[in-house]
């Protein structure tokens, strides 16, 4: 399994919105310059996180881009989740039931639940919170070797 550029993205904006929540909303030119995306491509992920709910968007002068809710609330798996879809590393596991013909004979399988699970475990042990806590204090850090 390897995360998009387009997921990993996704979540260094949701990251971005939560480190420089100001109350007011950003714009994309701001995001797009601190995180070093182009403006084109940063408007395509976002707009997959505000149809989804995940970002609230505003038009006009004073227009631009916010979390919808606390950033404790995203995890950084459902940020991969909405972008790349499944991250099941086989197929057989993507349903509610393994419907491969091959599963009650499959010596690999037992591997693949197990990495699934652990998979799941961190992306769904880390919120968008714990990100931006974690990113201010490397910034407040390296303000004090200035």
């Amino acid at each position: 399994m390897k995360i998009s550029s387009r997921g990993r993205y996704a979540v260094r904006i949701m990251v971005d919105l939560a480190v420089n929540n100001t109350g007011e909303y950003a714009k994309v030119n701001q995001i797009a310059k601190r995180q070093d995306i182009s403006e084109k491509y940063l408007e395509q992920i976002i707009s997959v996180l505000n149809k989804a709910g995940y970002v609230k968007s505003t038009r006009g002068a004073q227009g631009g881009y916010k979390l919808a809710r606390d950033a404790s609330l995203y995890t950084v798996g459902m940020i991969l989740r909405l972008t790349e879809g499944s991250l099941c590393p086989v197929a057989c596991l993507e349903g509610d039931v393994n419907e491969c013909e091959r599963c009650d004979t499959c010596e690999t399988l037992d591997v693949w639940k197990q990495l699934n699970t652990a998979i799941n475990h961190v992306v769904d042990g880390v919120t968008i919170a714990d990100l931006a806590e974690k990113q201010l204090a490397r910034q407040n850090s390296m303000d004090c070797l200035i």
